[in-house]
This record gives C-alpha cells, sequence and structure tokens, in this order.
C-alpha cells in the first residue's frame, strides 16, 4: 500500500487547516491508520489514530480539543482537521498505516505502523 499525504502550508496562529492521506495499493478500510509529526530538531511524535472503519479514535493531549481525525474508506482517505493552529504545531506530518488490524484496534506506537507516506509540512505563524 502507497500513502500520499497533502494539504500542508504556511498559516497564522488560530487558523485552521486540513490534512489528506490517500490510500492506494489496497482499500484503506483494510488498515489502522495514524498522523505522527516532526518537528525540527526534535523527534517525530504521535498525532492521532483512527480504527479500522472510524469509530475509535485517540489523540496525543497537545492536541486534543482541537484536532479531529477522521476517514472516508469510500474514498481511501484519512484527514486531520487542525483547528486554533499554535506555532508549536509548526512541523512535518506523516500518515501511517497498519494491515494487521482488528474491529475497533487503535495504535498509537510509531513502531507498529507497517507503512509511511511522505510528510507535508505545515508551518504556523505566530
Amino acid at each position: 500500500v502507497q500513502l500520499q499525504a497533502s494539504g500542508g502550508g504556511l498559516v497564522q496562529a488560530g487558523d485552521s487547516l486540513m490534512l489528506s492521506c490517500v490510500t492506494s495499493g489496497r482499500p484503506s478500510s483494510n488498515y489502522v491508520m495514524g498522523w505522527f509529526r516532526q518537528a525540527p530538531g526534535k523527534e517525530r511524535e504521535f498525532v492521532a489514530a483512527i480504527s479500522l472503519g472510524g469509530t475509535r479514535k485517540a489523540y496525543s493531549d497537545s492536541v486534543k480539543g482541537r484536532f479531529a481525525i477522521s476517514r472516508d474508506n469510500a474514498k481511501n482517505t484519512m484527514y486531520l482537521r487542525m483547528n486554533r493552529l499554535k506555532p508549536e504545531d509548526t512541523a512535518v506530518y506523516s500518515c501511517a498505516a497498519r494491515g494487521r488490524a482488528v474491529t475497533g484496534m487503535v495504535v498509537v506506537r510509531e513502531s507498529d505502523f507497517e507503512y509511511w507516506g511522505q510528510g507535508t509540512l505545515v508551518t504556523v505563524s505566530s
């Protein structure tokens, strides 16, 4: 499976942005998925994750209440709606997928994901 993330850009603090991750090669419904980010000079960190059918979601404390993860399996696409963006949200955002999953499963550990897309850069100015 291949993952293609898009939607990044330069925004001001307080703005919103929507990231997309398109899955190709196999139906996205076969994969639990997630978003990670890596800020300059920092380790990659978990942002959000979603189960196969989209009924279960998980968020890092730093984005909870501001970001919303969703998926449309008919379009083989996962989304990350980012609201009230802060300068500390500046990072390269990457999407990830794991094929070995069961209904209701959410994966949050980087090492548990099998497939990764290239990142999309989000820059938030103050």
